[in-house]
């Protein structure tokens, strides 16, 4: 299991430079190719994956707990260096929240945090369900579990609705998934972080199943529903990128969806609710320009009423991907 206390034996680039005599001479400013250099670039890069963190709506108490995770991770090199006692923690993590609140995106973005602080020495991520783990046949369960941790060896091995794997019982071959991957953490205990995620209540179900699993598993973040407010914010932003936007009418026809979704469904789909009216309401608007004669750029960018109506009459709501 990837603990911080590996970082002991592995070389850092945000090492200060030991010997001053590789900068220039008469100058206090770092030689080409100096260490300070890669110290720089490296403190912007993770400035840069947390600013993506941070831009994300919503999410409050997901960022704070990521903020301490990092900060713990820094220290513990800081202290290291100092010849302190460093504390040793596991990194694996059960994500527990509804569909659409940002599980896997987060997920990434974890990935290219943990590589720029030493942790991970690839930063990337590979997101699995039960379906890509669990096979037809004995033993066929654990060769696809282990070819996936080999995917995602120097990096996070995402697994969605993970207590899925658990359901069929004992005879299930969704056991020798869990079993090939315990033994995978162990084997790759230096380079592989396992994220588990599904909703809340399962996720408490299966871990309370296999006493062992949770304890390899310290770490749990819950990943709350978005507001109305930020799921408008959500539509917003993912329209602004596609360079369009919600007409007043189109925006509280969309406000209506949300709340009237919410108030239908344990599940509403969060984000993913919004990317589907969104992405379906640019067809809607694309169908009914493209038998308009003269297309101004407004009228390019404007979505409406009529628009968001016409996705909310056609398009599967609570489905879609993350």
């Amino acid at each position: 299991m990837v603990r911080i206390k590996m970082l002991n034996n592995r070389k850092s680039n945000s090492h200060p430079a030991k010997d001053n005599s590789i900068r220039n001479k008469g100058s206090s400013k770092p030689a080409s190719g100096d260490r300070g250099g890669a110290v720089s670039d490296k403190a912007k890069e993770l400035e840069k994956i947390k600013k993506e963190l941070n831009g994300l709506i919503g999410l409050r108490s997901v960022k704070q707990t990521i903020d301490e995770i990092c900060a713990f991770v820094q220290i513990q090199k800081r202290r290291q260096r100092e010849n302190l006692i460093a504390e040793s923690q596991v990194l694996h993590m059960v994500f527990k929240g509804n569909p659409g609140t940002g599980k896997t995106t987060v997920a990434r973005i974890l990935a290219k945090l943990f590589k720029e602080l030493g942790v991970l020495p690839k930063g990337h991520s590979i997101e699995v369900e039960r379906a890509d783990l669990v096979g037809e046949y004995i033993g066929h369960t654990a060769q696809k579990t282990r070819d996936h941790i080999k995917k995602a060896s120097g990096g996070i091995l995402f697994i969605d609705e993970a207590y899925s794997l658990a359901r069929g019982g004992s005879k299930d071959f969704g056991k020798e998934a869990i079993d090939a991957m315990v033994k995978g953490m162990e084997d790759n205990k230096d380079s592989l972080i396992l994220v588990l995620a599904g909703y809340k209540y399962e996720m408490q179900q299966f871990l309370e199943t296999n006493p062992g699993l949770r304890s390899r598993f310290p770490i749990h973040i819950d990943f709350p529903d978005y507001s109305t407010k930020e799921l408008l914010e959500i539509g917003d932003l993912m329209l602004k990128q596609r360079q369009y936007y919600l007409d007043s009418g189109g925006r509280e026809e969309i406000r209506l969806i949300i709340e009237q979704q919410s108030s239908r469904h344990q599940h509403s789909g969060n984000a993913r609710l919004v990317r589907n009216i969104i992405e379906r309401a640019i067809r809607i608007q694309a169908v009914r320009l493209v038998q308009k004669g003269t297309i101004t750029r407004e009228e390019l960018m404007a979505i409406k009423r009529r628009d968001v109506q016409g996705a909310r009459d056609t398009c599967d709501l609570i489905g879609g991907t993350e």
